[in-house]
């Protein structure tokens, strides 16, 4: 639903235009608070907008165990999207990876196992061989493996987080926050949505044996595709979990809870509680024009403006009706224009309170016109400045 749908745009240049009707009655936005989660630290996001809609301890370093390889997995991705890595590649088993501790993929010294095996071990299986035998692949070296996971950590604006590891297991100056993960988890399934299917997945075998995700929303909730849990006895038990449901996505991330139970419930929890009480709307398209503007000394009059990714907003519920949208437009936009140049804004408020404010850009380039129309908009021009100054 787009609020193009309810009222036209008025494409006048410089002019403020509400584009959605505020609702008569003035109804109070009243949000329940967040239900009580017993752990060291959680956050609760809408995966499109980035709202916290609730969090507690959510910047705390804390050591993340198995959720570490949320990480381990993207940076795998990243170099498959490079095409430095496939999904058929083959990687050789070494020692150092057959025998890392904890849980296991079950991969055998000297042997040969494809890189999407390995994947669905590290994301389904939750094995610390594979993630070793991944790192090792890719870099040579877990400790190399670990310098590129910490700069796509702070690529990605992951201000507290630092890896040292690729399977989690407790080391010195290995940490991540609630709030990192949850930026993490956005950015794969955003830029992975192929692969991110995998981590719905509830079981895998491998080498005649089938071992089952240790995520048991996937079992209780049909809207919940992923995302991975840990543990250790310094992390606690650990959850990543993500929903969809009516095109709104959550992401919620649960640490340090005192059983498997517990941090399956503490998320589910969270997610009742975002999508009972908000809502989400994509209020315009990406990249598809909203409002023309008038282009002087152009070879072309005019340029269509738009935004540069769908405009989204996280709402309590039953206040749609209270949104507004101004779209303010550079009253002289001037030849050349470059496709992407800023040239306004939208700016969305609920209640007189703003939401969201995003760039009006230009959807395609406007070149210099010719000598005639340079000279007439240029007369034009200095017409109405001086009709201006009367």
């Amino acid at each position: 639903m787009t609020f193009l749908k309810y009222s036209t745009l008025f494409l006048f240049l410089g002019l403020q235009i509400a584009v959605f009707p505020a609702n008569a009655e003035d109804s109070e936005i009243v949000t329940p608070p967040a239900p009580a989660i017993e752990a060291s630290a959680y956050i609760l996001q809408d995966y499109h907008t980035g709202k916290i809609l609730a969090q507690s301890n959510a910047d705390a370093k804390l050591a993340p165990a198995s959720l570490t390889k949320i990480m381990t997995v993207y940076v795998v991705f990243r170099e498959i999207g490079n095409g430095h890595l496939h999904l058929d590649d083959l990687a050789t088993i070494s020692q150092k990876a057959w025998e890392t501790s904890g849980s296991r993929m079950f991969v055998e010294v000297n042997g040969q196992v494809k890189i999407e095996d390995l994947l669905k071990g590290v994301i389904i299986q939750s094995g610390n061989d594979a993630s070793v035998a991944l790192a090792e692949h890719v870099a040579g070296n877990e400790s190399t493996f670990a310098d590129m996971m910490n700069q796509h950590a702070v690529r990605l604006g992951m201000t507290n987080s630092h890896f040292k590891n690729s399977d989690g297991l407790p080391g010195e100056d290995h940490y991540t926050t609630a709030r990192d993960l949850a930026t993490l988890t956005s950015a794969l399934i955003r830029e992975f949505p192929d692969y991110y299917r995998w981590f719905s997945q509830k079981e895998f075998t491998f080498n005649k044996i089938t071992q089952h995700n240790r995520n048991k929303l996937l079992s209780r909730d049909e809207s919940v595709d992923g995302v991975k849990t840990g543990f250790t006895d310094e992390a606690g038990y650990c959850l990543v979990a993500s929903a969809l449901r009516e095109n709104m996505r959550l992401i919620s991330v649960v640490m340090g809870a005192k059983s498997v139970n517990a941090r399956a419930n503490e998320n589910q929890n969270l997610l009742n509680y975002g999508f009972r009480f908000f809502e989400a709307h994509r209020l315009y398209q990406g990249k598809t024009p909203l409002s023309e503007a008038r282009v002087w000394k152009g070879d072309s009059k005019n340029v269509p403006l738009g935004v540069a990714e769908d405009l989204y907003v996280t709402i309590p519920r039953r206040h749609y009706n209270d949104l507004k949208a101004e779209i303010n437009i550079d009253k002289k936009i001037t030849a050349p224009v470059k496709e992407g140049d800023k040239f306004g804004s939208v700016n969305v408020t609920l209640k007189n309170e703003q939401i969201i404010n995003k760039d009006l850009i230009a959807l395609k380039s406007v070149e210099q016109g010719n000598i005639v129309r340079r000279l007439y908009d240029g007369a034009m021009m200095m017409m109405e400045k001086s009709d201006a100054g009367k």
